[in-house]
């Protein structure tokens, strides 16, 4: 009896310790800090949130490599204009270079063989009424002509397939725009289809990928006017001095799985977005850069000009 008292009075103190330790860890905790940036205030009803992404108008271009290959020359940097079929970079192409040589060598072999049984098919079938070759020899001719002559339009297609794969090797713009990232520096390998060794795009206009949560997406509608702002400087939602006007676009009516998370607490991987695009000119007092994000407000009180028409 005496041994149980003892035992339950150490179970006891052990209790008042552990709370003892728990309570004043917990007391210790640091407090939480308060984000950067307090959230941005609806200037008025009707206003609904949306994280935007600034693009290249007409979207950005990663223009990929057709082929794997080691990377011999870099014919552009960042931030220069180019043209529509303008070089961007050029593969290593020594080893097609000296496939194509010997196929040249190949193709001038198959014409001396072409011309020669050309040549013995056009004598004997000149001679073939005077009984001096057998109506199967003459054929056996005319038919070795026609090899030889196939042999000729294999080779010299082969040839010319060498040398659309040799200006493969030569990756071109396929649209004017302006350099924005080079991936890729001379010597490096790069794989085809992998990564993409140039993005392009043109930035004398901007667009705005802005994405709706589904829970408001049957509040938007075509035509909706729309402002936004630059990140830190969300508090002064209701400056209007600091707003930059968009241009609707159009909506792409296609939820889908959200991809650029702007870091808030409240986000969460599997949220579903509806993606509406925006345009806006480059206004002189900000600097802009494609890939920076945006606060946007899609004003849903105000009627869109379609609905308006429709009236």
């Amino acid at each position: 009896m005496f041994k149980k008292r003892i035992i339950l009075i150490i179970v006891a103190i052990a209790g008042a310790i552990a709370a003892f330790q728990l309570t004043r860890g917990t007391a210790s905790e640091v407090a939480i800090k308060p984000p950067p940036y307090e959230p941005a205030v609806r200037d008025k009803n009707g206003l609904i949130s949306a994280a935007g992404l600034v693009e290249a108008l007409a979207e950005n271009t990663s223009v990929g490599s057709p082929n794997s290959g080691t990377v011999a020359v870099i014919h552009v940097k960042v931030w220069d204009k180019i043209k529509a079929g303008q070089a961007l970079l050029t593969l290593d192409g020594r080893e097609l270079n000296a496939q194509l040589e010997v196929q040249n060598a190949a193709v001038t072999a198959a014409e001396s063989a072409a011309e020669r049984a050309i040549d013995q098919s056009k004598r004997w079938t000149s001679i073939k009424d005077s009984g001096a070759v057998s109506a199967s020899d003459l054929i056996n001719y005319q038919m070795a002509a026609k090899e030889a002559q196939a042999k000729l339009n294999l080779a010299r297609a082969q040839a010319d397939q060498l040398k659309v794969m040799i200006d493969r090797l030569v990756v071109r713009s396929p649209i004017d725009a302006t350099v924005l990232q080079v991936n890729v520096r001379v010597g490096e390998f790069v794989a085809a289809g992998i990564k993409a060794p140039v993005i392009l795009g043109n930035i004398d206009q901007l667009q705005i990928r802005c994405d709706v949560d589904e829970q408001l997406a049957t509040r938007v509608r075509e035509g909706l006017p729309a402002k936004g702002y630059l990140k830190g400087e969300s508090t002064r939602a209701g400056a209007t001095d600091r707003a930059i006007p968009l241009k609707f676009l159009r909506i792409e009516p296609f939820v889908i799985p959200k991809v650029s998370l702007t870091g808030a607490s409240v986000e969460r991987v599997d949220t579903r977005v509806l993606q509406v695009i925006y345009q806006f000119d480059r206004p002189a007092d900000h600097n802009i850069f494609v890939g920076q994000q945006m606060d946007v407000y899609i004003d849903t009180s105000k009627s869109s000009p379609a609905n308006e028409s429709a009236k």
